[in-house]
């Protein structure tokens, strides 16, 4: 009973080994070969003499001119900005991105202009209001700095009896009081001087503006 026993063992064994066999035979080999193939790039330009060059590495007379990296079947796979083209790409979208900003600031002030007024008279209206206020600020001014210039002219007078402004070797030196008063009149004098000059400046200004103004409300409306 044991030996028959171990013989189906033995025979067993052997079946299982056998299937082995064969499905290791009938299993196709595996292989580690890669399907992709390395392709070289080239650097490739034109030199200052118009001849083209090439080289696996970028040539010398490409350095600063646009060179195109391109593979083995010629295909371009990107390109260096050479320095004039890199400067005359950022010079062009600079004057780009100002176009933009203008258009957008126009936009801006457009929406403004046609918000704020309802009328071209309205808009005249506040010029002349605004220029009305300014003139009665410059007449101020210009009374202002006319009564300091008559008082310098007294003030000079004055001094005219002492040194350094007499010609009199015994003459006395100007009074503190006096030298100090002149000093004042000619340091309000210059700062009256120039609140005219930017007052005026302002007038221009308003005029120019509001004359803008007026053209955009009208091209905005269709006024003719």
């Amino acid at each position: 009973m044991k030996l028959n026993l171990q013989i189906a063992l033995v025979a067993c064994g052997a079946f299982v080994a056998a299937n082995a066999n064969a499905a290791t035979q009938k299993a196709p080999a595996k292989t580690n070969k890669s399907t992709s193939s390395h392709v070289e790039a080239y650097y490739k330009c034109v030199d200052a003499q118009g001849q083209a060059q090439f080289g696996s590495t970028m040539p010398a007379e490409c350095m600063g001119r646009d060179t195109q990296v391109v593979n083995s079947r010629g295909t371009v796979l990107r390109t260096v900005e050479g320095a004039g083209t890199r400067s005359s790409r950022i010079a062009r979208e600079a004057a780009e991105a100002a176009e933009e900003q203008k258009k957008e600031d126009q936009y801006k002030a457009d929406k403004i202009l046609i918000e704020t007024y309802l009328s071209v008279e309205e808009i005249e209206r506040l010029r002349d209001q605004r220029l009305d206020l300014l003139m009665a600020q410059l007449r101020v001014a210009e009374q202002h700095i006319s009564t300091l210039r008559e008082r310098l002219i007294r003030l000079r007078q004055q001094t005219a009896r002492f040194k350094p402004y007499s010609d009199k070797p015994n003459a006395p030196p100007v009074p503190d009081h006096i030298a100090e008063d002149l000093i004042s009149t000619v340091k309000s004098i210059a700062v009256d001087e120039q609140t005219i000059q930017f007052k005026r400046d302002e007038q221009a200004s308003i005029t120019t503006n509001f004359s803008r103004d007026i053209k955009r409300f009208k091209e905005i409306k269709g006024i003719t």
